[in-house]
């Protein structure tokens, strides 16, 4: 990194973390930008749905504010995205093509994408329904960062866009460590529901959950449909706030991640919770998808399962030693390779790469307003209150 930079975030939303993962990956990795000394700041839709679950807690050095509106956005804020080294928009903003559109007119910096829902937007626009990006403007951004690795970065090269490079979710290792607390569960599962990963979780927690009433399971997350019918021995809990995510792990002796389908279909796409429990020292067992080993080590670090037979295996043919020795490791390979801070690193060589790119005549304005190469200054009337 030469020199600070300052970054503007339009996203979906970092005030709550109700019914969607986009919270806290904007949480961790904005709060690991400020550190490093970057000028962050984060734009966001005020919903109604969101607004009755804030969760969120103040980020050293993160400026954050609400909009109203389209037009509200483009009134208040238009200087702030003019003069920005960066502006970064994210999936699932809502008007978010409307608002792409706006910034690649209005930024003089580098313009990207940041698709935390790859999969899920590439069978979108596939289909004509992707109501946060269209093909024109996906083409218009300078970077498109994925959450998703793999094949996913060459289909979205097909499409058009420029710069494709993986931006995977990372973890605050701060908040989520290790804890000693009381072990409730056998095994547990901290998800939103979703329809496409209802058949994995009843296959690999209910069923077992059913042939073991000895055992205890538990299932966190909202937008469970009211008649779902549950075993007596899975308890409920509709929603986790991020502070306790990692007392929520520590109580479990192992816990499972599952996978959306359009992110098994393309592979290379870990998920927050993932990160999170492994930095928490707890083992994971995991579907399969294509690519997990390039994140974790099947066997030694994540323990992979395609049916309630291994899960069984693993919760009472596994000796503690073994699990907590996964468990461990797990973690090890997290501190190494995916913390928020580490993609705080790859983000910034990302922009600076794409700055230092960008045809000359983009480039006179950024000299004009910064003094210099590269870098532009916000004038005070922009600062977020």
């Amino acid at each position: 990194m030469t020199s600070p930079l300052r970054f503007v975030f339009i996203g979906l939303s970092i005030t709550s973390s109700w019914g969607n993962g986009h919270a806290t990956t904007y949480r961790s990795l904005l709060a690991a930008l400020a550190r490093r000394g970057h000028l962050v700041r984060f734009l966001e839709r005020d919903v109604p749905w969101y607004a009755g679950h804030r969760d969120h807690f103040a980020l050293p050095n993160v400026q954050v504010a609400l909009y109203d509106s389209l037009d509200d956005l483009r009134t208040r804020f238009g200087r702030m995205v003019r003069t920005a080294d960066a502006v970064i928009v994210g999936s699932y903003v809502p008007q978010g093509d409307a608002v792409g559109a706006w910034v690649l007119r209005e930024a003089q910096g580098v313009r990207a994408f940041y698709d935390i829902d790859t999969p899920i937007t590439l069978s979108a626009l596939e289909e004509g329904r992707c109501e946060y990006l269209s093909r024109a403007t996906l083409a218009g951004y300078d970077l498109y960062l994925s959450f998703t690795g793999g094949r996913a970065l060459a289909e979205l090269e097909a499409l058009g866009a420029r710069r494709v490079q993986p931006l995977y979710c990372g973890v605050d290792v701060q908040a989520h460590a290790p804890r000693t607390e009381a072990e409730r569960w056998d095994l547990g599962y901290l998800g939103t529901y979703a329809v496409d990963r209802q058949p994995a979780l009843q296959t690999l927690l209910l069923d077992v959950a059913r042939g073991h009433a000895e055992a205890r399971f538990v299932v966190a997350g909202p937008l469970y449909p009211p008649e779902l019918t549950w075993p007596t021995n899975v308890d409920r809990m509709e929603h986790v706030a991020p502070p306790e995510h990692s007392r929520f792990y520590a109580r479990q002796r192992w816990t499972l991640n599952l996978t959306r389908a359009d992110m098994k279909r393309l592979g290379h796409a870990p998920s927050v919770r993932l990160f999170e429990a492994a930095a928490c020292g707890v083992p994971v067992i995991t579907d399969t998808w294509a690519g997990l080993e390039d994140f974790f080590e099947p066997g030694r670090e994540i323990v992979p399962a395609c049916d309630a037979r291994d899960v069984t295996a693993m919760l009472w043919h596994c000796s503690d030693q073994r699990r907590r020795a996964i468990g461990e490791a797990a973690r090890r390979r997290v501190l190494a390779s995916h913390t928020a801070d580490a993609r705080a690193r790859t983000l910034e060589g990302y922009v600076d790469e794409a700055l230092a790119t960008r045809p000359i005549r983009e480039l006179e304005p950024l000299r004009r307003a910064a003094g210099g190469p590269s870098r532009i200054r916000l004038a005070p009337s922009d600062e977020v209150a």
